[in-house]
């Protein structure tokens, strides 16, 4: 499957295990060192996309546990550069 010739198929019909095996060839052939400018910088865009579509899919999967657990869901927004959740309930009072 040719990523820069524009006959890859659209990012947003794959499926988590299509877009992450696509992300592991796109990011093979990038440190491969082979490609040239131009196609080097079509793979990290078409890098960048798959590599958004697997974490919506993730993200969906994590929200999806949670529900069924009865969790509250945290989100990415809500969640600090340490890793840990920012709630209503911990933010110190002003």
């Amino acid at each position: 499957m040719s990523t820069v010739d524009g006959q890859a198929p659209d990012v947003a019909t794959l499926s988590y295990e299509q877009a992450r095996d696509e992300l592991v060839d796109v990011v093979g052939r990038l440190e491969s060192g082979a490609a040239s400018l131009e196609d080097s910088l079509a793979l990290w865009e078409r890098g960048e996309a798959l590599a958004d579509r697997c974490q919506g899919w993730l993200d969906a999967a994590r929200d999806r546990l949670a529900a069924a657990k009865g969790d509250s869901v945290v989100t990415a927004e809500e969640t600090d550069a340490g890793g840990s959740a920012q709630t209503a309930e911990s933010e110190p009072a002003s």
